[in-house]
């Protein structure tokens, strides 16, 4: 009897492996809420934006997907080293993490953007752009809303550093450098407006006094 009881109740479990709906086959459980880390992804996106980003000339390592509490996750994030411009490359520092698709819109935005701008108006190319990081979990400031930090997808800009030795910096440079300058950081605020749907400066309030605020996601986009 025993025997017979074993026999029906092994039928039963592989009739239940037959009825799993078929997008449930082989599906395993979600991430837990914190996790140590993972592989990289792999899925055909993000393949597809990595193989992108690799095309502009951007030098990048692609990170493992880690999710790293309650609306904080890190996927389909790259470390940054260089960037391509139009004669050369150029540095990025204090990036971290950042997710790939805002990765892309960042080297286009630097290359075409910024070194160009660079060279218009200032007369010398960018040797590097100094940032203020992209990952952070934490919320938008004054709010319950996670922040685009929180998963990698916004970068703070804080200053460009050109090949003739000059530093521009958002701070100190958006009233007080000379015409030029002024002219070059409210430029490549504008064409950063073109590829971010959200982009905060200094005439925001004073939490950007010192950086623009780049982000690909945000409700019907913003530029200020």
């Amino acid at each position: 009897m025993l025997r017979a009881l074993a026999s029906a109740l092994a039928i039963l479990a592989l009739a239940g492996c037959q009825l799993l709906p078929e997008g449930d086959r082989g599906r395993g459980p979600r991430p837990p809420a914190e996790s140590g880390g993972g592989a990289v992804s792999n899925n055909a996106l993000a393949r597809q934006c990595l193989a992108e980003l690799g095309a502009t000339g951007a030098a990048f390592t692609p990170l493992p997907d880690r999710y790293a509490g309650p609306g904080c996750s890190l996927l389909n994030t790259v470390e940054l080293s260089r960037l391509a411009g139009d004669r050369g490359s150029f540095s990025i520092s204090n990036l971290g993490p950042v997710a790939c698709p805002t990765a892309q819109a960042f080297a286009a935005w630097a290359r075409y953007g910024v070194d160009r701008a660079a060279r218009v108006y200032l007369g010398s190319p960018v040797v590097r752009i100094e940032t203020m990081g992209s990952y952070a979990c934490r919320n938008v400031a004054g709010s319950g809303r996670r922040s685009a930090h929180a998963t990698a997808e916004a970068i703070d800009i804080g200053a460009f550093h050109l090949a003739d030795g000059r530093r521009i910096s958002v701070l100190h440079d958006w009233d007080g450098g000379t015409a030029a300058e002024r002219e070059f950081l409210r430029v490549v605020q504008r064409s950063a407006c073109k590829r971010f749907r959200t982009v905060l400066g200094p005439e925001y309030n004073a939490a950007h006094r010192d950086h623009f605020h780049l982000e690909r996601g945000g409700d019907g986009g913003f530029c200020r």
